[in-house]
């Protein structure tokens, strides 16, 4: 194995023993701990390693691996016959969780290399950090939204007791959390033509995650409750010969319950109410394909 050095600061004589003994894991796992360094924007101790490939796994919270992106990053691995991006991992139960490089790990997998080049973090937390470390594929609203609750019920299994909003850094937005369940139990469920009010209103919880968990699955069910009434919607729509991708997202526009809420806003329970009771009371035979076509042309992507 190759040689530990140290990269220190003027005012440090050695790196932390916890440092020092996570650098011996690795050599003892089967890797090399080339370097010892504080980076340069916190100060942080780091760890640059190889580690053995075997040992490498994506955590288990974040988003499913996207065979296209997989594909393209491996012909240019294969093209310039280098591999130049090392993936951040942590240590777990003698192996290593990658919060940020899920489609490096499996293009050397394929690769069949004996070893990842790596950045290996003490701090376990960072695992929990993976969508503001992810610069590899950028998250659609479906992929964050599933990392979200799978990190969020990673938590509450490790036993965290804290509030949910302060996990606000590391799950980003609150009503990611209300979709991760949603698109668990649907997964073409119409987040996009849902976000525009859910963004608003759903708001982190103060109360443990384990509570708050328990909240979060009452409001995806008020969420499913206006999902249906949009659904019977929609199929009324057809039947009128009426078919456009943009149909979800322009009779929830017309539906929004936020339209002239500017300054003070109804709380979640309240918002959907007024919702689901807009879907009933819509009146199909209103709608003109024109419409909607027109409301397309400024409008985000079509839902699901």
């Amino acid at each position: 194995m190759a040689r530990l050095g140290f990269a220190v600061h003027p005012e440090d004589k050695e790196p932390p023993a916890e440092v020092i003994r996570l650098a011996g894991l690795i050599e003892q796992d089967g890797g090399s701990a080339l370097a010892v360094y504080r980076e340069p924007v916190g100060g942080h101790w780091q760890i640059f390693a190889l580690l053995p490939r075997d040992k490498v796994q994506p955590t288990p919270y974040q988003r499913d691996l996207s065979k296209a992106h997989a594909e393209r990053l491996l012909k240019v691995v294969k093209k310039i016959d280098r591999f130049i991006d090392p993936v951040v991992a942590v240590r777990s139960d003698g192996a290593y969780w990658t919060p940020n490089g899920n489609h490096r790990r499996h293009v050397l997998e394929k690769l069949k290399t004996d070893f990842v080049p790596a950045i290996v973090i003490p701090e376990a937390e960072v695992a929990f950090q993976i969508l503001a470390l992810n610069t590899e594929k950028a998250h659609n609203l479906k992929e964050k939204s599933l990392e979200v609750i799978r990190m969020y019920r990673g938590l509450i299994e490790q036993g965290e007791k804290r509030d949910e909003e302060e996990f606000a850094f590391q799950f980003e937005e609150a009503y990611f959390c209300t979709l991760g369940l949603l698109y668990e139990r649907h997964a073409r469920f119409a987040g996009g033509a849902f976000s525009p009010i859910l963004r608003r209103v759903d708001r982190f919880l103060k109360s443990p995650l384990k509570p708050a968990y328990v909240t979060r699955q009452k409001r995806a069910g008020r969420v499913e409750e206006a999902d249906a009434r949009l659904k019977e919607i929609v199929d009324k729509v057809k039947r009128r010969g009426i078919n456009h991708p943009f149909v979800k997202n322009f009779v929830l526009a017309r539906c929004n319950p936020l339209t002239r809420a500017r300054k003070t806003l109804p709380g979640f329970d309240q918002a959907i109410d007024k919702l689901i009771a807009s879907l009933e009371a819509f009146d199909v035979a209103r709608i003109r394909q024109e419409d909607i076509a027109r409301s397309a042309v400024m409008g985000g992507p079509p839902a699901a």
